[in-house]
């Protein structure tokens, strides 16, 4: 039976399982090093066992590797003002981490 977890990292949550890798906002961590999140709600895949946190579930932790540091494929913002010659470009790429999901153990 596969049980997925809602961490919270970032200011924003992911629904995750064992064994998914994900994108997350930068953590400032070395490759290879493992980093444990709190889970915020906790169920099987049938929806039959469900804990929810106020606001974490006691005792239940997810734990994740770094596999990857870098960068988003780039952003462009155009701004525009007619008639007024009023012209701007910016690029922008937002770093990430991406992590691997090992084991939501309770």
């Amino acid at each position: 039976m596969k049980t997925f977890a809602v961490i919270q990292t970032g200011g924003k949550q992911y629904l995750v399982e064992e064994g998914q890798e994900l994108n997350v906002e930068k953590l400032e961590l070395e490759l290879g090093s493992r980093v444990e999140f709190d889970a915020l709600l906790v169920s099987d895949t049938e929806g039959t066992n469900t804990k929810v946190g106020t606001p974490t579930v006691g005792g239940v932790k997810v734990s994740a590797t770094v596999l990857e540091q870098g960068r988003a494929d780039k952003v462009s913002v155009v701004k525009y003002k007619p008639k007024v010659r009023y012209r701007r470009h910016v690029g922008h790429r937002q770093p990430f981490t991406k992590i691997k999901i090992d084991q939501i153990a309770a």
